[in-house]
């Protein structure tokens, strides 16, 4: 009769089998919820927001606009800033007793939320010239706080349609008599899961504007071109806009 194999060859292949079996199960579940996957539905802890006024939220604030300004993009947008474009930060010469009861201007502002003003690149009238777009086409750079979530890790689908109707909006401005007007429609298309603590840019272009009436189409992408949000809105000016007091639309935009 055959002896049985000896206990140590036994152990090899039972621990082969299993080291094969558990090869398989991780490569079918990493193919059924990839990294990519597991990180949006389980993101990192995160530490509490910083205080504006500490010394880690000042060091925050300005490591994020140190980084801002050194974005490749920025870079080559800025040195066309002379004739082409025209660079500005939207708010920040915006008064603070205003500012304490405003959404953007004030209550989202600090760090984990909007650290610093956005940085927003317009097309002069030489530049719309020489590129075929309309004056006021901008592509707007900003970086996303990580205490802006709906879901744990996710920007919150509120906070990116108000991003995106301000930022239409300040293209739509350049179009209109008085230089202000209200949203009267706005249309969001979801593209993708926007990730906390990031930079975006987001691409505005203006496609008609007649009278009291204009239509901006925009996009928010990563930095490497993947779209996130497309959006088009129509702004109307209020047939009261010449009453009204429009020196805060120059320190907004």
């Amino acid at each position: 009769t055959a002896s049985p194999p000896p206990r140590q060859q036994r152990g090899g292949l039972v621990r082969a089998l299993a080291l094969g079996l558990f090869g398989a199960s991780a490569y079918a579940l990493g193919s059924i919820y990839p990294p990519s996957l597991v990180s949006l539905l389980y993101p990192q802890p995160a530490p509490p927001r910083l205080a504006a006024d500490s010394p880690e939220g000042k060091a925050h604030t300005q490591r994020i606009e140190k980084e801002l300004l050194a974005l490749p993009e920025v870079a080559q947008l800025r040195s066309l800033a002379t004739s082409h474009y025209l660079a500005s930060r939207p708010y920040a010469r915006f008064p603070p007793q205003k500012a304490m009861h405003s959404l953007t201007a004030g209550a989202l502002r600090g760090p984990g939320l909007f650290a610093v003003p956005p940085l927003v690149l317009s097309l002069t009238p030489h530049g719309a010239a020489a590129t075929g777009g309309s004056e006021g086409d901008a592509a707007a750079f900003l970086h996303l706080g990580r205490s802006m979530c709906g879901h744990d890790g996710l920007i919150h689908g509120g906070l990116l349609g108000t991003v995106m109707d301000e930022t239409l909006a300040r293209t739509a401005f350049y179009a209109l008599p008085s230089r202000v007007g209200v949203t009267a429609r706005l249309e969001l298309d979801y593209r993708a899961p926007v990730k906390a603590d990031q930079f975006v840019v987001v691409r505005t272009r203006r496609i008609e504007a007649k009278g009291r009436k204009a239509i901006v189409e925009g996009t928010m992408e990563t930095l490497d071109g993947k779209v996130l949000v497309n959006a088009k809105a129509i702004f109307v000016e209020p047939k009261f806009a010449k009453l009204l007091d429009t020196s805060l639309v120059a320190k907004i935009m």
